[in-house]
């Protein structure tokens, strides 16, 4: 049943200019920035295809280790198209393929397989089927004239090939076989389907390939290749062909000394011996029908990468070797393209890309590789080689570096590269740039010694600074023309420095694959510095608990999960200290507390245990844990000599049948502007600020039901609590805090009022405000008292001082995710609810107005109820796309929103990562306390001129008139 939506009054709009435009047509692309990004590209899922057959023209399409399938313009490497086919990220795996001159994609990824347009990108077909694809191919030729899609998949032991119709996504046949066997991988040829599986126990296999009829799916054979134990893993198999343009399944031996070779359908193989010291082997082969039959083994050692090129006779199966390329030192990354029955493979070294054909050894083409400063190490890539005349090519190949970019080279030069590492984001915090250190040092030094001292080292000092004096006049032209237009100086595009009013900061981020980067978000997220994945510990993907950004010093610390961390510096990325996994024991969080030595990040074990502190480094506030049976504890240390002793303070079950889902607290920065309300009447609700406090959300998954607490952290009293029936425990349930209010999100049943229906659901979220008293002018048992515990009640040890609760549901037009709030400099700035819409990827900011749960319910609110700016309550919030802070942009896979203060108290920073990296700024109360881009500066200094000019032109005339005046008096 459908619900329309109310959406907010015109009176409420009105009131909240912020609500109805999040951002102003000048401020896009000025204000914020956006990494599109597609995550990093893998071997197999990577290749250029023309989605108009018609055409020449091709377009690179890839489904990225974080399940990204999207197509990109090789012309520029802007995303034509993308689709996320995995609600989170994924951590690699997935098919992607395409057939020889067809419109139309297919995918799997998990349980699913899809077809897409390859132009739009649009879905055309959707399968849900139980159990894991483990491969997917096209059939090229059928016997009804179109391609089909063949699947294999695994399930309970079981391994299923289905062929689908690629046109309708219907299942033509189904083929199963109850077996222990591991399927890897589904061939075909113009008269069979060869489904290749390992046949045998743990670690001890062989390979067995099954044939089929493609017509009807019925079992024709079964080949059993090798003996038991060739094969150790899955991983040991490096290439199982996808048609008979590479008819063959190639595996190596444990020790990687012999490289296996069948060809699909025969009993025999091959053996070919590979060089000393192999580290790795590669199979590149054409995939279109008309391609020759030639295929290059890549072999990586423990110094360079060499190539052997074979030839495979169709009508013998007969495997030869053609010739081979040099052992070149470095790495190198190969790939193959065809035109034809030509087959090109294309080498790309740090140094050169060549060309060589399947068929000689010669070389067709060599460049220099032109990649500027940076060093390039292509780990794979795609290639797409034209023949522009006899001995003419050209060649343009998409590689991965080890850098984790994304890079396109046109013969030898670089035409484009794309961040792709920085997808994936698993954590990121906000760092201030750095002041110079020798100034801070001097400073520092000036303010212990005695004021006539620290007088005369200033005065030299800046006697001695007087030498930049020059430079900075140079400058000027430059700076005054940038303020008056409105433009960005060449400095602050080129150095990384502070601005007087607090945009640029530094963001460090830590993606899942191992990797920090250093942006810098007043110059449009630029990539500051960033360190690879061989410079920081921990497993991958990268677990990461926690990360802190300690200003006063310059450093980010970011903790692992296995115990691991690693210290650097904000602004250059250098290491100043890494400890790796092992030496300490796992960690399940990590906690920023305040301690003798300073604040630092304090690691909770598994279960909440604390490993013994130092009496320096012990923390000075109560720290919350979660226990091994599923609660909360409070936790304070006590100092006994040169330990601290942890002393269990309060514990927090939740009833039976409940699950802890989220936890929520108060932001470190959270300041309070006014500690009351004003009504219209002007009278005063106090509001209820404990900075200790902490929301819990629990599920009872079979009774569908959902409970709220908040919690005092000193003492763990239960301040409040609510309950939410019929919710679903399978979608994503958020909370926030701040201030004096807190909210969540879920997705339950509700009935509005006058309704006849009760099985209404949707996508809801409650807001509660806390105050003093539940009447104005009323401190409630605290009333004018100077101190105030926790730990000591008011009236009596069963009474201790809670909060009244004021609170409202509100049904949203869209799911929301991610919740975080805004912060300014003092908190005047009337706050603003952020939250990511997966299915739309945008970020709305929705007004605090408009979750005020004080509005008037069933009237119309009344003249002091309007001058407070409240409105009549209605229930649904209508998600405005002009509330999007995001405007157009799509913005993809959000896994948290970090806010920050700005120096200017009317404007808050905001960063969203996951897949996407996003970054703007947003002023909930409208920029009060700076002019706009828009403000013509020109127009005030030629008015204060033409005054001036005005006065100086009048002021003779006047005193003239004056005299004459008095001469005739």
């Amino acid at each position: 049943m459908h619900l329309p939506v109310q959406p907010l009054s015109i009176a409420l709009l009105l009131a909240l200019p912020a609500a109805v435009r999040a951002v102003f047509r000048d401020e896009v692309d000025h204000i914020d920035f956006h990494y599109e990004l597609l995550g990093v590209p893998q071997r197999e899922t990577t290749f250029f295809h023309r989605p108009r057959p018609q055409e020449k023209a091709s377009l690179l399409y890839t489904l990225s280790d974080v399940g990204v399938l999207g197509a990109v313009n090789p012309g520029n490497g802007a995303v034509v198209w993308r689709q996320l086919l995995n609600k989170n990220i994924t951590s690699g795996g997935g098919h992607l393929r395409a057939g020889e001159d067809e419109t139309w994609l297919a995918t799997a990824l998990g349980s699913s397989v899809h077809s897409w347009d390859a132009i739009s990108g649009r879905n055309v077909w959707t399968l849900d089927f139980d159990g894991a694809v483990k491969d997917l191919e096209i059939m090229e030729l059928t016997e009804k004239g179109h391609k089909d899609v063949l699947a294999l998949h695994q399930e309970d032991g079981t391994t299923i090939a289905r062929r689908i119709n690629g046109v309708e996504g219907s299942v033509v046949w189904e083929f199963r076989e109850v077996t222990n066997d591991i399927p890897l991988q589904v061939s075909t040829n113009v008269e069979k389907v060869f489904v290749v599986t390992l046949h045998g126990s743990l670690l001890s296999y062989n390979l067995k390939v099954i044939v089929l009829d493609t017509l009807t799916g019925r079992k024709l054979d079964e080949i059993v290749l090798g003996t038991k134990g060739e094969v150790q893993k899955p991983e040991d198999v490096q290439f199982v062909g996808a048609n008979s343009a590479a008819p063959v399944v190639a595996w190596t031996d444990n020790t990687l000394t012999k490289l296996k070779i069948n060809v699909l359908g025969s009993k025999s193989r091959q053996e070919f011996p590979l060089v000393a010291d192999t580290v790795g082997v590669e199979v590149h082969a054409p995939h279109t029908l008309r391609s020759s039959p030639h295929f290059l083994v890549h072999t990586r050692t423990k110094k360079g990468s060499r190539a052997d090129v074979f030839h495979i006779d169709l009508k013998s199966n007969a495997i030869s070797k053609a010739y081979d390329l040099p052992l070149l030192e470095g790495g190198s990354a190969f790939s193959t393209s065809s035109s034809a029955a030509n087959v090109y493979f294309t080498r790309v070294t740090s140094d050169e890309v060549i060309i060589t054909s399947s068929v000689s050894h010669g070389i067709l083409g060599r460049w220099s590789l032109n990649a500027g400063a940076q060093k390039l190490d292509a780990i794979h890539g795609v290639s797409e080689v034209i023949k522009k005349s006899e001995d003419n090519f050209a060649v343009r190949s998409a590689v991965v570096t080890d850098e984790d970019d994304w890079t396109q080279i046109v013969n030898g030069d670089v035409s484009w590269t794309r961040p792709e590492g920085l997808s994936g984001a698993v954590a990121a915090t906000w760092a201030e740039i750095p002041e110079s250190e020798d100034l801070a040092k001097t400073l520092e030094a000036e303010a212990h010694t005695d004021p006539w001292s620290a007088f005369v080292h200033r005065v030299t000092r800046h006697i001695e600074e007087l030498q930049y004096l020059p430079a900075y006049l140079q400058t000027l032209p430059e700076r005054i023309s940038a303020g008056l237009l409105g433009l960005e100086t060449a400095e602050s595009r080129e150095t990384l420095s502070r601005d007087s009013f607090g945009f640029n900061k530094l963001v460090v981020l830590a993606t899942k694959r191992g990797k920090l980067y250093g942006l810098d978000t007043g110059n449009h997220g630029r990539i500051v510095w960033s360190k690879s994945s061989s410079e920081t510990p921990g497993k991958r993907p990268w677990n990461v608990r926690a990360i802190y950004a300690d200003d006063v010093n310059g450093i980010v610390t970011v903790r692992g999960a296995d115990g691991e961390f690693i210290i650097v510096k904000s602004d250059t990325g250098k290491t100043v200290e890494s400890i790796p996994t092992g030496l300490f024991p796992p960690v399940e969080s990590a906690v920023l507390v305040d301690s003798e030595a300073g604040p630092w990040l304090l690691p909770i074990g598994e279960g909440g245990k604390i490993a013994e502190l130092n009496s320096t480094w012990a923390p000075k506030q109560t720290i919350v844990t979660r226990t091994s049976d599923g609660g909360i504890r409070g936790v304070k240390f006590l100092t006994k000599g040169e330990q601290a002793v942890e002393i269990p303070t309060w514990t927090f079950n939740p009833p039976a049948g409940q699950e802890i889902v989220e936890v929520a607290s108060r932001s470190a920065h959270d300041p309070i502007a006014s500690i009351g309300r004003v009504l219209g009447d002007r009278t005063v609700k106090y509001k209820y600020l404990n900075p200790n406090t902490l929301v819990v959300a629990t599920v009872n998954e079979q009774a569908a039901s959902l409970s709220v607490y908040l919690l005092d952290t000193v003492s763990g009293q239960v301040l409040t609590s609510s309950t939410y029936e019929g919710i679903d425990p399978s979608k994503d349930i958020t909370c926030a805090v701040a201030e004096n209010w807190f909210l969540c999100s879920f997705f339950g049943q509700y009935k509005l009022r006058d309704s006849q229906s009760q099985n209404l659901k949707g996508y809801q979220i409650v807001v509660s405000d806390l105050y003093e008293s539940d009447n104005a002018n009323d401190r409630g048992p605290l009333a004018d008292l100077v101190n105030y515990s926790s730990l000591d009640p008011v009236d009596l040890p069963t009474s201790p001082y809670l909060p009244s609760v004021v609170s409202k549901t509100f049904i949203l037009s869209a799911p929301i995710t991610s919740l975080a709030v805004t912060k300014t400099r003092q908190g005047i700035t009337t706050r603003q609810l952020l939250a990511y819409l997966p299915e739309s990827h945008s970020i709305v900011g929705i007004p605090r107005m408009a979750l005020e749960p004080r509005r008037p319910v069933g009237r119309d609110p009344t003249p002091a109820e309007l001058e407070e700016g409240l409105t009549k309550y209605f229930p649904g919030i209508e998600l405005d796309p002009r509330m999007m802070i995001t405007h157009q942009r799509d913005v993809l896979g959000v896994k948290e929103i970090i806010t920050a203060p700005a120096v200017l108290e009317s404007t808050s920073l905001v960063l969203a990562y996951g897949i996407d990296v996003f970054g703007t700024r947003v002023t909930p109360s409208l920029a009060f306390d700076v002019l706009g881009k828009g403000f013509n500066k020109l127009s005030l200094l030629g008015t204060v001129a033409a005054l001036v000019l005005g006065v100086g032109a009048l002021r003779p005339m006047v005193r003239k008139k004056q005299i004459d005046a008095r001469w005739k008096a």
